[in-house]
């Protein structure tokens, strides 16, 4: 199962009092606590109230309705084609969350969503990369399409780079490794994680960590697989257990159980 990233604002500690405490509280799994002190007065505070509120639904499966209140509060205060296609580009995943986790299928929302925030983001813009990647999402996992899934990750890789995102970049070494992981392609796939799981422990983002060494040892032999599974369950359940759908894959198997 595949899941994302959401706008870049906030995505790194700052030196901005403000944004290294809403970092610190997201990278840590406590996004209602980060989104309180965010005030929705203007566009760009409502939106990244937002996409918090987002990705909490996300990680958790849970905050549906909050997420849905602060997303409109969003759409209702942008008023440049920007700030509408960001806006847009979160309803999309929002959708997409929803559909993923079984919530309710709102897979053709999240396909005019982002179809609406293309037509608003310029190319080259900083959220057309964001954008890119969540289309990749859409084609990976909803629409079983994982040529065109790639050509979208590849886009939004290069303007992570481009604008110097290295969180989003994380995320587009994991899903391209994914994919390279899926065609066989194991010294690929062994590098994109552990580019991804180098910029997460960079980072600091340590919601976003258990993942990538669960990605990784997939990829290495043992023992050092079981390791860095065993250092993925710590984690895990530091942060009592977020994100919801790493759990299968970090549940070790029962005893006596056969093995492939």
């Amino acid at each position: 199962m595949a899941h994302s990233a959401m706008s870049g604002t906030g995505s790194t500690a700052s030196d901005d009092p403000l944004g290294t405490a809403v970092w610190r509280l997201r990278s840590r799994a406590c996004w209602a606590d980060a989104a309180a002190l965010l005030q929705p007065a203007t566009p760009a505070s409502a939106l990244q109230r937002a996409a918090l509120l987002v990705e909490r639904c996300l990680y958790t499966e849970q905050g549906w309705a909050e997420a849905e209140d602060a997303l409109r509060t969003a759409e209702a205060l942008a008023d440049s084609d920007d700030e509408r296609g960001a806006a847009a580009c979160e309803r999309g995943q929002l959708a997409y969350a929803a559909t993923l986790h079984g919530v309710r299928d709102r897979a053709d929302e999240a396909r005019a969503a982002l179809g609406r925030a293309a037509a608003l983001i310029a190319p080259g813009a900083p959220g057309r990369a964001l954008l890119d990647f969540r289309r990749g999402l859409l084609a990976e996992n909803l629409t079983g399409s994982p040529q065109a899934a790639r050509a979208a990750y590849r886009r939004a890789h290069a303007g992570a780079t481009a604008h110097a995102d290295p969180l989003l970049l994380s995320f587009t070494w994991r899903h391209l490794a994914g994919l390279a992981l899926r065609d066989g392609e194991l010294a690929e796939a062994r590098h994109g994680f552990a580019e991804s799981l180098r910029i997460r422990e960079e980072l600091g983002y340590l919601v976003g960590t258990a993942p990538a060494l669960a990605s990784l040892a997939e990829t290495e032999p043992e023992p050092e697989a079981s390791r860095l599974r065993e250092e993925a369950r710590r984690l895990f359940r530091l942060l009592g257990g977020v994100p919801t759908w790493l759990a299968q894959q970090l549940t070790p198997p029962a005893p006596g159980a056969a093995t492939a």
